[in-house]
């Protein structure tokens, strides 16, 4: 699954924060860490912020990943 932000697309994200005692939910999980594809940029923290508020269920999905 990959993401975007603002219609641009985000890369090389990275989880923090996953917890195998908190599953199902994984609420302390979040993105630490993203790029952007088409710059290679890094995002800045608002970015992130924004990154984090609107993608849930990918990062539930990735940290139930990260465990297996």
């Amino acid at each position: 699954m990959s993401l975007e932000l603002n219609g641009r697309p985000v890369t090389d994200i990275m989880l923090d924060g996953v917890d195998s005692r908190d599953y199902p939910d994984f609420c302390d999980a979040f993105i630490y860490t993203a790029t952007w594809e088409d710059t290679g940029v890094e995002l800045s923290d608002d970015e992130l912020e924004q990154l984090n508020k609107e993608n849930g269920d990918y990062i539930n999905e990735e940290a139930l990943d990260s465990l297996y």
